[in-house]
């Protein structure tokens, strides 16, 4: 049993990800990383479903190009969720790849007035229980096609916790471990997780220096992702995993005095 499990790893490692002719559904593709993400593999001639909020967005990123399908949905919406699923094992049989990048942050503390019980529950359902969900809907899907892949967005605030937003780091840190898990168990299906720094997009307008991207985000994705490099640490990410490796203490005082 335990040479099938590591020939079944060797040979999944030798089979490295093909870029293009996948069918891709990708979460929160109206803007931002998401966008970035439906741009650039549109351009290598694969298929897109974009999930979105935004019905206006949705329908321009449609237009955009035929190889885009967009479906409205909320996927921190139990109702919306389970329609997505059925659409999808109904429709797209065919798809091979997830990513899951729909996210929202509060940058409030739970000192704070304005932050109430909702914005918590939004929080995680949103970022980990939702995404959970559609993985766990979507493996026999993904399982019975080639070159198939599910795809985490966490966060750098997953390895080193800030100040502020304590239930989005602490949900970033629950996809970590569960992508990591998950890729115990998966012998045929690879996951990948993007670990960003601070990325200018909507969530962050207004907030903090030296950003980089959801372009340089994507092409450092891209580079690893063909590569199979299954934990992907972009930009200032390599640096605080090197100093949370040689010393956790200095990585929590950086990290804590951080407000942004």
């Amino acid at each position: 049993m335990f040479l099938d499990f590591i020939l079944a790893n060797f040979v999944l490692k030798i089979a490295r990800m093909k870029l293009k002719n996948n069918k891709i559904l990708i979460t929160g593709a109206t803007s931002g990383i998401g966008r970035e993400l439906a741009n650039r593999f549109c351009q290598l001639n694969n298929q897109i479903i974009a999930i979105g909020r935004d019905e206006t967005k949705l329908e321009e990123l449609a237009k955009f190009d035929n190889r885009i399908t967009s479906f409205k949905c909320d996927i921190s919406s139990k109702s919306d969720l389970d329609q997505l699923i059925t659409y999808l094992k109904k429709e797209h049989k065919d798809l091979n790849v997830l990513i899951n990048n729909a996210g929202i942050q509060y940058n409030e503390t739970l000192l704070d007035k304005t932050y109430n019980l909702q914005k918590i529950e939004n929080e995680i359902r949103t970022n980990l229980t939702s995404p959970i969900k559609l993985i766990t809907s979507l493996i026999p899907v993904l399982q019975k096609n080639s070159n198939s892949a599910i795809v985490n967005v966490s966060s750098g605030l997953a390895i080193v916790p800030k100040a502020k937003s304590a239930v989005y780091c602490g949900t970033k840190a629950a996809i970590h471990m569960f992508s990591k898990s998950l890729r115990y168990q998966l012998n045929n299906v690879k996951v990948f997780e993007i670990i960003p720094p601070m990325v200018d997009t909507k969530m962050t307008e207004g907030r903090g220096k030296g950003k980089i991207s959801p372009k340089r985000l994507v092409d450092e994705f891209l580079k690893a992702y063909k590569n199979d490099t299954y934990e992907i640490n972009i930009h200032k990410v390599k640096l605080l995993r090197i100093i949370n490796r040689i010393s956790p203490k200095i990585a929590d005082r950086i990290m804590k005095g951080v407000a942004i």
